[in-house]
């Protein structure tokens, strides 16, 4: 029992350690040897990046991010179709069963890591993208419903806040409508919920008319007009 709960405490650790890679932060000193943290919204994320530093860094930021949420739900995925695990695995238990909370629970570290970077003073960005690696690992269909209702409100919008928030709002529903497992559903709530918190400061900017739209570039400056 104590080496099942090691092995499975292991796992989450490694999910967390993969959302803390802090992508758009070594970009930005990489390439122009500044603190992504303090320009922009000083966020991290794939869309602070695309702003400071430019498309090109901003793609790479939302694609590692993407996949930094897909390792994590994957890696916990094949640990748990290794035969080992489940040999370890006490009698009273049912490694199936079991493993849909342990999907949720990487899940969730995964996002927490990215926002909460331990290499960054658990600083980071707004979990959107590596969110969504781990929605399209848990269930594409869900994952790929949500970036569909992400571009659509984007192509009216051009408010990459807007739309994030928007399929943060849609995902316990797509859950439901998809007749995803309880423990999926608890988790698209938790997520939604968290999303929308670290996005607050946008969505003032947003009730105020001043959240920028895509294609405005931030400055290299301390400012904080981005989103």
């Amino acid at each position: 029992m104590v080496i099942w709960l090691l092995c499975n405490g292991v796992l989450l650790i490694v999910a967390y350690g993969l959302g803390s890679f802090p992508t758009g932060y070594l970009l930005g000193r990489g390439l122009q040897g500044i603190d992504i943290r303090e320009h922009g919204s000083q966020s991290t994320g794939a869309t602070n990046v695309l702003r400071t530093l430019g498309k090109g860094p901003g793609l790479v930021t939302l694609g590692v991010d993407i996949l930094k949420g897909a390792g994590a739900i994957a890696l916990l995925r094949w640990a748990y179709t290794n035969s080992a695990m489940f040999n370890l695995a006490p009698e009273t238990i049912n490694p199936a069963l079991w493993g849909s909370w342990m999907v949720v629970l990487a899940a969730l570290m995964a996002i927490l890591g990215h926002s909460k970077s331990i290499w960054l003073g658990f600083t980071g960005g707004k979990s959107v993208a590596t969110g969504l690696g781990v929605l399209l690992v848990m269930s594409w269909t869900v994952g790929l419903a949500a970036l569909g209702i992400f571009a659509v409100v984007l192509s009216v919008s051009r408010i990459v806040s807007l739309s994030s928030i928007s399929a943060a709002i849609a995902l316990p529903i797509l859950m439901v409508l998809g007749h995803q497992p309880l423990a999926y559903g608890l988790f698209s709530l938790t997520a939604s919920l968290y999303v929308i918190w670290r996005h607050w400061p946008n969505i003032q900017r947003l009730w105020a008319g001043t959240e920028p739209r895509l294609g405005q570039k931030s400055p290299i400056s301390s400012d904080m007009t981005s989103s």
